[in-house]
């Protein structure tokens, strides 16, 4: 009998994230692994008399692509793909990967020179209803080092909440975080600030992501100094990057180190002029989130965190730097952390004082 709580995702994906209604032209990409959901939610997107367009992959095609293609594939540029997203009303993206580092023994810049031929697509995307969700797999469990049945706990738990209250808490967070125009982030190992003067922030309340619980802006993209360790692994192109440092001066990366994989992460951020500076600040909100499970979905909405993106930054929010690269890294601030707002301590060790 399947997880009744499958049933309840598909309703809060259909009915509250994008708010399909008739006639929309709904495009669901997934892996064949969560089946379950797509089950769930294709009768659902009938009954709003919207027209479902299933897009399935296989776990192996990714590598498969990547191992067998040539700079003509990675270079090509799908334009059928790009006047299909034009007509898209409504996006979900269900992620479930069967092995979460199957990239492992791809080149990194094989991977961002297609990012980079697919980033128009990417920006097509953002212009529509989109959702994006993890379903609970192996992989995932592994990688978070739980069981299923712990890690389906973990992902249902943090999605079924009540998102209207729970926007209601992000409000009162922003309406904190708008007051002043200077943030300073101090932990161990962590020093650094920038401006936020003419940015906005905004808020994750479930209608993008699935969980969420965040809020966030853009930094100024040239008043960002100072150095920050960050505390979570990270997966990036199917490899572990761990002990993450970064140093800035005026905007720009200037140091760059890892305790595992350091070579990837500076060719990441040597992708393109963007991937060098912020793009994106993040204030982790979501009470049912509190370990790192190696998936950015939840790692950045664990609650007394925050990221710092490097790379593109949302327009929405005034951000103006323009990359391929969005790579959000992740801050615990739950011991021995604060965030200074105007030189005034607002958020310290995991909770407002506000």
């Amino acid at each position: 009998m399947p997880d009744p709580r499958i049933q309840k995702i598909a309703e809060i994906l259909v009915n509250y994230s994008t708010k399909i209604k008739k006639g929309d032209y709904v495009q669901v990409q997934a892996d064949t692994v969560s089946e379950p959901l797509i089950k769930a939610l294709y009768p659902l997107i009938l009954k709003k008399e919207a027209f479902p367009i299933i897009r399935l992959g296989f776990s192996w095609m990714n590598y498969s692509y990547y191992k067998h293609s040539t700079d003509f594939h990675i270079n090509n540029f799908p334009e059928i793909s790009m006047e299909e997203m034009k007509k898209t009303d409504v996006f979900i993206n269900i992620r479930g990967a069967g092995n979460s580092k199957e990239l492992s023994s791809i080149p990194p810049k094989k991977i961002a020179q297609r990012m980079k031929v697919l980033d128009p697509i990417n920006k097509e995307r953002l212009k529509k209803r989109w959702v994006l969700f993890e379903y609970p797999t192996y992989s995932l469990a592994q990688d978070a080092n739980l069981s299923l049945e712990e890690t389906e706990d973990y992902v249902f738990n943090s999605c079924i909440l009540d998102w209207e209250r729970e926007a209601k808490k992000l409000d009162k967070a922003m309406q904190i975080m708008s007051k002043g125009k200077h943030i300073r982030i101090t932990g161990d190992s962590t020093d650094i600030s920038f401006s936020i003067a003419g940015r906005k922030f905004k808020k994750g309340d479930g209608t993008r992501n699935m969980p969420d619980g965040e809020i966030f802006t853009a930094p100024v993209e040239t008043s960002v100094n100072g150095h920050i360790k960050f505390d979570y692994p990270q997966l990036y192109s199917g490899k572990e990057v761990s002990g993450i440092y970064l140093e800035f001066k005026n905007g720009l990366i200037t140091k760059a180190t890892a305790e595992k994989n350091q070579e990837l992460l500076q060719e990441i951020i040597a992708t393109d002029e963007g991937s060098r500076k912020l793009g994106e600040l993040g204030i982790g909100l979501n009470p049912m989130l509190n370990k790192p499970v190696k998936s950015i979905l939840f790692d950045e909405k664990c609650y007394g965190t925050v990221h710092l993106a490097i790379g593109s930054a949302y327009p929405e929010c005034g951000g103006i730097n323009k990359s391929a690269i969005h790579w959000d890294m992740i801050k615990d601030l739950n011991k021995n952390g604060q965030i200074l707002l105007d030189e005034k301590c607002v958020f310290k060790n995991g909770r407002w004082l506000e």
